[in-house]
């Protein structure tokens, strides 16, 4: 008896040391690839973004197959990426042309002081630091071959990752329902529409997070262009627009674009740096607390609180890729949580079991189909 005791005791002890050492291996797995699986995750993004359009278009010409209309979709989006590109290669590159014709004047005025850039150099004295710390920036612009070997690296690395994702995200598109209906497949007919539920309403969320980022960055460009425009900084569609598109990276961007904002407005004139200054301030403020918390709660339907709490969770956790996938995290959470609870604690229900207006599984009203109760005797 004792012995089948100790064998007993031996094996789940082996089956635990196992557990264990499989976990470690994952997460060892996990953090050497850490880089792909960042790609996938942002192709998934995409996938799911792009895969209601590829299925309107396939349901709408029914001549489409579905590979041609994910290449028509993509197609496309690639064309809107690439038109998004040239805005700002071509003004950037006709300013850069400009700039190199005006720099000859423009290091005049600045050791005369004149101009918006000469006044601010006299103002802080800059000209009277490079004079003082002369060599020690020629010795730091001679030790600048390194890191330009690693941006370069970096470069590289980025574009084999933007090609990596949108190949990956249109294989997950163009196989979704192969891959779907497989896995369904092993399931059975009850289980395997449960899961299909729950994934739609999975998707919805992170459709609902990708649609809520996009109008929270057009709203942060239209109030920068007005801003702009009234304090009378040049180009200030062009530096909207890329306030805008910065504001959709989680965590940095909203205050990469503000940097840019800030340093052209400068440029033009010192008051107009303060209220750009000013304005970025108090609207990240706004952003952050207030525009954020209310869109996502009603396009992810989530609570403002928990909206917040999400986005504060996932950027202490894994900063931007964190902060990135809190909100559409935290809706796949709740999700899942309240099926599980409809399934343990009452029946499911043929509507969504998103957002706080769905009423509790328990509490919904009975029909036809449910068993009558049984009758109440006396003695």
């Amino acid at each position: 008896m004792n012995a089948a005791n100790n064998r007993t005791v031996a094996r789940y002890t082996l089956v635990v040391i196992g557990l264990v050492l499989a976990t470690v291996l994952v997460l060892l797995l996990a953090y050497v690839t850490r880089q792909v699986l960042t790609w996938i995750v942002i192709a998934t993004f995409f996938a799911i973004a792009l895969h209601p359009a590829v299925t309107w278009l396939e349901r709408r010409a029914k001549w489409f197959k579905r590979w041609l209309a994910t290449l028509v979709v993509f197609l496309l989006a690639f064309a809107f990426i690439g038109g998004l590109i040239a805005v700002f290669v071509i003004p950037l590159a006709r300013e850069a042309a400009q700039f190199a014709d005006n720099l000859p004047k423009i290091i005049a005025d600045v050791r005369a002081g004149r101009g918006p850039i000469g006044n601010l150099a006299e103002r802080f004295h800059a000209l009277d630091y490079i004079e003082t710390h002369a060599t020690q920036l020629r010795g730091y612009v001679s030790g600048l071959g390194a890191p330009t070997l690693a941006v370069l690296r970096s470069a590289a690395t980025g574009v084999a990752g933007v090609v990596t994702i949108f190949v990956l995200a249109y294989l997950m598109v163009l196989e979704a329902p192969k891959v779907v209906d497989g896995f369904l497949a092993l399931f059975e007919e009850r289980r395997a529409e449960r899961i299909r539920r729950v994934s739609h309403d999975c998707a919805k969320t992170v459709t609902g997070y990708i649609t809520g980022n996009l109008l929270i960055s057009v709203i942060c460009g239209l109030l920068t262009w007005v801003v702009l425009a009234l304090t009378g900084v040049p180009f200030a569609g062009l530096i909207a627009l890329f306030v805008g598109l910065a504001d959709l990276i989680p965590l940095v961007g909203a205050t990469l674009g503000a940097v840019v904002g800030v340093v052209a407005a400068f440029t033009q004139s010192v008051t107009a740096g303060i209220i750009v200054v000013i304005f970025f301030v108090v609207y990240q403020q706004l952003e952050n607390h207030l525009l954020q918390p209310l869109i996502f709660s009603r396009t992810v339907q989530l609570n403002p609180l928990t909206v917040l709490l999400a986005i504060l969770i996932g950027v202490e956790l894994a900063g931007i890729l964190g902060a990135l996938l809190a909100i559409p995290v935290a809706g796949i959470i709740q999700i899942v949580a309240r099926d599980i609870w409809d399934t343990r604690r009452g029946r499911l229900k043929p509507e969504p079991t998103v957002g706080e207006e769905r009423k509790p599984a328990d509490a919904a009203p009975t029909t036809s189909e449910d068993p009558a109760p049984a009758p109440v005797t006396t003695a």
